[in-house]
């Protein structure tokens, strides 16, 4: 029983210490609304559409990979807060400058992906439809379901607590929803070229320089604490 309770005790306390870090993810909402803002083609839409694009068929089977992105994004980052606070920070970082140079992206050169017409009835043609309802066909370069996966397998290939087992689980995981986006015809092969770019880019100037970035605010954070302790 008493090992129970301290059991629990240290649940609570791990719980505790990262639920402040963990709502700094909270700060991604309003990014979103700017995507639905774009997601139009009242600037024009450019198709990246290729050869090899044709050449890939649908497979409506991979609405599975490229829906378990919701859940996998939440489930790596809440893994980076508890095991390496430094890595998730640069990699929630990444994340918010991937969205905005995103957004910048769509504003100002926005793209279009044809997809199908689909009729049958079965449940993965209606759960592809969904999603086909509730996102445009536009705000596809680069595409964002490729550059946050990616960020994710830039995040574990940077941490300390790296390793078979969950690089393994983050690169795998990552690859299906990559690929997914084009068998499902949400992206197409430059969409997901760009996302891996944008991810590598960004996050190797996050790892630059963020460090510096991330001790100025700490210091000048202490250094308000400070002054308001001398106040009282």
């Amino acid at each position: 029983m008493e090992k129970a309770i301290i059991r629990e005790s240290a649940v609570y306390k791990k719980l505790k210490e990262n639920i402040l870090p963990l709502s700094a993810m909270a700060c991604l909402a309003p990014l979103n609304l700017i995507y639905v803002a774009l997601n139009n083609s009242e600037r024009g839409a450019k198709s990246l559409v290729i050869s090899l694009d044709n050449s890939i068929p649908f497979v409506k089977a991979f609405i599975i990979p490229y829906i378990i992105w919701y859940g996998f994004i939440f489930l790596t980052m809440l893994y980076l807060c508890c095991k390496d606070r430094d890595i998730y920070y640069k990699t929630l970082t990444s994340y918010a400058l991937g969205l905005i140079a995103s957004y910048i992206t769509f504003y100002f050169f926005q793209t279009t992906v044809p997809r199908p017409e689909l009729l049958e009835g079965d449940i993965l043609t209606r759960m592809v439809n969904s999603i086909y309802s509730a996102d445009q066909p536009y705000n596809c370069f680069p595409s964002i379901h490729v550059l946050t996966s990616f960020l994710m397998v830039k995040g574990i290939m940077a941490s300390n607590v790296r390793n078979k087992v969950n690089m393994s689980l983050i690169w795998i995981t990552s690859f299906m929803i990559i690929i997914s986006t084009v068998f499902i015809k949400q992206h197409v092969v430059f969409d997901v070229i760009g996302g891996i770019v944008y991810a590598d880019v960004i996050f190797r100037v996050v790892e630059l320089y963020g460090g510096r970035v991330f001790s100025w605010i700490k210091k000048q954070f202490l250094s308000l604490m400070m002054k308001k302790k001398l106040e009282i």
